[in-house]
């Protein structure tokens, strides 16, 4: 039995970004459901229409994926990608001209 060590580049960010209408109660109320799924399904706001979630795989993150897709909203834009921890660690953050750190990757106790 082999066992794969996590690294910067088996290791996934699963980025949802929204642009979801809001002028009617309908729509405010399915956008509000859509942000609620997302944290209880481990996402973290980063901004108000961008989720992530820190996945310890590949496959991890593809079940997640699926999950977002299986509670789409009927109207809006909604953008789905992940990237590698390697490629997250190169983003640059920055609140006006000064440079904040980045968020901290979730600790997970992995069983197997």
């Amino acid at each position: 039995m082999r066992k794969e060590r996590f690294n910067a580049y088996r290791i996934m960010w699963v980025l949802v970004l929204f642009d979801l209408p809001t002028e009617t109660k309908k729509e405010r109320r399915a956008a509000s459901q859509f942000r609620k799924k997302l944290l209880d399904d481990g996402f973290s706001m980063f901004q108000f229409s961008i989720y992530l979630r820190h996945c310890p795989s590949r496959e991890n993150a593809q079940v997640h994926i699926k999950r977002v897709k299986n509670f789409l909203p009927k109207l809006g834009n909604v953008c789905i990608f992940h990237i590698t921890d390697k490629q997250f660690e190169m983003m640059e953050i920055f609140h006006g001209r000064k440079e904040i750190e980045k968020p901290q990757p979730v600790q997970q106790l992995q069983l197997f």
